[in-house]
């Protein structure tokens, strides 16, 4: 054999192993894909992890008395503060879900001078479950500029007077937004205060699955607006398997690319097509309404199956929080227009006729003048819960907030047949 056939042979045997590498490579990758195309279950899954408290287990009835043990501001304008709140009975607490919020009947008497001011409001947890506190994180909400709307009432009323020492009323845990155990890695997507629940998240994960891959995409505007950037660099520093991306859309001067933050622009499918490898991911999303908006569509298109997205939405975006399958829609389909539904409130005496153009429950309610205590208006905090004396009503989205049999929360719901409600 001479020395030219031997380097060609040799050629060949490299050639070989390499078509048998490529093959292979491809073959996994196509089955990958395959699987996120058709929805099929991850290859790989955990049993359960021990310890978490089920989504429908009670932590308390009504509200229970906390004080505030902490103050702590989270971000360079002092817009957003933590507050650590520990029960004034030194009973210990329940655990709760990462994600999960707690709901606040505050009293604004003295705060803004005058009569009985009573609202509720629901806030993110923002920390890992702990036996001994709670934590929440609240961003202060200015009037908007050459607008008549008015600041926020609660948020400022937490900066302004809620201090160390203070004792607030809160209701157990609860929300249907939250991680679930299980090995899949995880793609956490937050933007602005929408950090919160995914900050739990996190720090869930850091403490009881270390090795879960989880691709944390923040976005916000600048540095002077970031909360927890810290922390975030420092579990991502801490973890292989925590990967940081910090999006910012209008970064300052002395913010600096590669340093200070990532990518220059907001958070999109654009930006996952290219940081995320081809796996099986679920996503979990919070934040303001042009994201959601923008977002949510944008992943159904890409093809991620909706089992594997997971969203809370806050403020205008509140009403996407659900989204229903064609059977549910089918179940809960609003009334037919040319129907006349009669809405009945028996304690204030009052009957009017109800059209799909009348909104919800609460709102119809309002515009006949009938006074029925109201939060969130979101279904998450069940001040609006009211019993229903006769009749059927169908919800526009899934509440977090569970009513008890024989009631409905009226921000959420729509009469399905005719209805008296006691209200």
């Amino acid at each position: 054999m001479t020395s030219l056939s031997l380097l060609v042979w040799i050629i060949l045997g490299i050639a070989v192993q390499l078509g048998l590498f490529l093959g292979v490579s491809f073959w996994r990758h196509w089955q990958d894909y395959r699987r996120l195309v058709q929805g099929m279950p991850e290859a790989v899954e955990l049993a359960p992890v021990a310890g978490l408290p089920d989504e429908n287990s009670a932590g308390w009835s009504g509200f229970r008395s906390f004080r505030v043990a902490r103050r702590t501001t989270e971000d360079a304008g002092g817009q957003i503060c933590s507050f650590y709140l520990e029960p004034a009975d030194g009973q210990p607490l329940p655990s709760y879900l990462p994600g999960q919020f707690l709901t606040f009947r505050l009293d604004l008497t003295k705060a803004e001078g005058r009569g009985s001011a009573s609202i509720t409001r629901c806030y993110s947890l923002s920390d890992a479950p702990a036996s001994d506190y709670y934590r929440i994180s609240i961003k202060r909400v200015p009037a908007p500029p050459g607008s008549a709307y008015p600041a926020g009432r609660s948020s400022n009323f937490f900066h302004d007077d809620v201090q160390v020492g203070a004792t607030l009323q809160v209701r157990a845990p609860s929300g249907h937004f939250y991680l679930a155990a299980g090995s899949a890695p995880v793609v956490l997507v937050s933007g602005g205060i929408g950090i919160t629940p995914l900050l739990s998240m996190l720090n869930w994960c850091r403490i009881h699955q270390p090795e879960r891959e989880i691709r944390f995409f923040h976005g916000l505007r600048n540095s002077r607006e970031g909360a927890f950037l810290a922390d975030l660099r420092a579990a991502a520093a801490a973890a292989p398997s925590v990967h940081l991306y910090l999006c910012f859309s209008d970064p300052l001067p002395e913010d600096q690319l590669g340093r200070d933050f990532h990518h220059h622009g907001r958070v999109g499918v654009n930006l996952f097509r290219m940081e995320l490898p081809l796996k099986p991911y679920h996503y979990y999303i919070c934040g303001p309404a042009p994201m959601m908006e923008a977002l949510l569509p944008a992943l159904a298109d890409w093809g991620v199956p909706d089992s594997r997205i997971h969203f809370e939405a806050f403020g205008p975006a509140s009403g996407l929080r659900r989204r229903a399958e064609p059977a549910a829609l089918a179940e809960h389909a609003l009334p037919d227009p040319a129907n006349e539904i009669t809405v009945t409130f028996a304690k204030s005496g009052k009957k009017a006729e109800w059209s799909a153009q009348s909104g919800t429950l609460l709102d119809f309610a309002e515009a006949q003048g009938v006074v029925v205590d109201s939060g969130c208006r979101a279904g998450g905090c069940g001040t609006c819960q009211t019993t229903i004396v006769s009749g059927e009503v169908s919800y526009r989205q899934t509440p977090d907030y569970d009513p008890l049999a024989g009631t409905c929360l009226l921000c959420v719901c729509t009469p399905k047949t005719h209805l008296t409600l006691e209200a």
